[in-house]
Order: C-alpha cells, then sequence, then structure tokens
C-alpha cells in the first residue's frame, strides 16, 4: 500500500521553514540535503554557486507514519513558484509495478514533468500533474 506524505516547494525559505515546523512538532530531521551534495553525475543539472546551499530534500517526522517534507526551488533550474506549485503530494510505493500503475493513472490526461526515471537518490522516481493541476511525486525505493 502506497503512503502520501505533503512536499512543500520553497524559494529559499524551506531551511527557516522547516526549522519553524521542528519548533512546533518536535522530532528530528530524518533527512537534511543540499543541493551542494548531490554527486556530480546525478542527472539533475548544473546548480548556481549561489543555490548550493539551498535544501534539495528536507523530511521530519510528524507523528504515526506521516512526513513533512520539503525542497527550494531554483531559478537556475527554471523553477518558479506560484499560487498552487508550492506543495506537491508526495506517494512512496512498495514496488515498481505498483509505481507504474499509479504514476500512469495520474498522468492520464495531465502533464508529466519528469518521467519515471531512476535517480541517485531513488530505484524509480517521477513527477506529473493530473488533469486536476494537483502536483503528484511517485517515488520507489526498494528497500
Amino acid at each position: 500500500m502506497a503512503i502520501i506524505n505533503i512536499y512543500l516547494h520553497s524559494e529559499g525559505k524551506t531551511e527557516e521553514a522547516f526549522n519553524f515546523y521542528k519548533s512546533v512538532f518536535g522530532g528530528e530531521f530524518c533527512t537534511f540535503v543540499r543541493y551542494s551534495d548531490m554527486p556530480d553525475q546525478s542527472g539533475c543539472g548544473e546548480v548556481s554557486d549561489s543555490e548550493k546551499e539551498k535544501i534539495m530534500h528536507v523530511a521530519l517526522p510528524i507523528g504515526n507514519g506521516n512526513t513533512l517534507m520539503g525542497a527550494d526551488t531554483l531559478e537556475s533550474m527554471r523553477h518558479e513558484i506560484k499560487t498552487g506549485n508550492n506543495f506537491s503530494i508526495s506517494i512512496s510505493t512498495e514496488s515498481k509495478e505498483e509505481t507504474e500503475r499509479i504514476f500512469n493513472g495520474l498522468a492520464e490526461g495531465g502533464k508529466v514533468t519528469m518521467p519515471l526515471a531512476k535517480t541517485f537518490w531513488s530505484e524509480y522516481f517521477g513527477m506529473c500533474n493530473d488533469k486536476f493541476s494537483i502536483l503528484w511525486m511517485v517515488n520507489y525505493e526498494n528497500k
């Protein structure tokens, strides 16, 4: 069964925001990665020097099985925050087949923004906007 979490997108305020959420909810970050931590051959494109210390991925466990996640958007990668694209729904799946089924279902009638593929952080990952303009991230880690 897939697990759903909220993924927040910010224009350079992710670290500040997540330190605030940590003060409210308590706990510790289970992941905290800056763009400067990416491997050179990550396939994510070139990150400008001024953006390398921004947050690529942060995860804060909240309650029973919930995780609040987030990242800074990058101007150098032509990411621009607008009302409605400042969050995604992140789905963690249990198999490659489940990933494909969910991703293809959500993408039908919508727009694929990152096709399903292996990444340096995941066995299989993709992003899409569904036909209702909701942003989705589908991730299979093969633990």
